[in-house]
């Protein structure tokens, strides 16, 4: 293997990490509403877990309102009972054959719990990188030490993962 592929190796790795802190981003709850919010959630249904994403269209037709329209009226409820137990204190309002959610006001003591989900989100990004990073120095060192690879490109090679 060369030092090329282990540094696109690495890049990859720290590619998807930071593609999972910015998944991990969208799921928080701002001021507005988002089907980003509620896309993800698992719903019991037909005798598996189903995200709800692909059991109904979701829609924010105003600012602070999502609508949840299933395309089966069968799972109208298991989809209420799964975005009551998410723990993203939203309450969900079965009229008719759709599922409305209204987002209120974030209190100044909500945001900041939020705030802190946001921090710690984003430092756990950043240690899954240096993780990612460190272990690619080792295997690079480990292989330029029994491949015979120069000292220079060697450290060249070191030069690119820490950018």
């Amino acid at each position: 293997m060369a030092l090329d592929d282990f540094l696109l190796e690495a890049e990859d790795k720290m590619s998807k990490t930071e593609q999972v802190v910015v998944n991990e981003f969208a799921g928080v709850r701002t001021g507005k509403a988002s089907p980003a919010l509620v896309e993800n959630i698992l719903v019991e249904v037909y005798g598996a877990q189903m995200r709800i994403r692909e059991l109904a269209g979701i829609t924010t037709p105003e600012a602070r309102t999502l609508t949840i329209q299933p395309w089966d009226a069968n799972s109208l409820h298991p989809i209420e009972k799964a975005i009551q137990k998410s723990n993203l204190g939203l309450t969900p309002n079965i009229q008719g054959k759709a599922i409305r959610i209204f987002f209120p006001e974030l209190s100044e003591e909500r945001r900041q719990e939020f705030v802190k989900i946001v921090r710690k989100m984003a430092e756990d990004g950043r240690v899954a990188i240096r993780h990612v990073r460190r272990d690619a120095m080792e295997q690079l060192k480990k292989h330029a030490h029994d491949s015979g690879t120069t000292e220079d490109e060697e450290k060249h090679a070191e030069k690119e993962l820490q950018k």
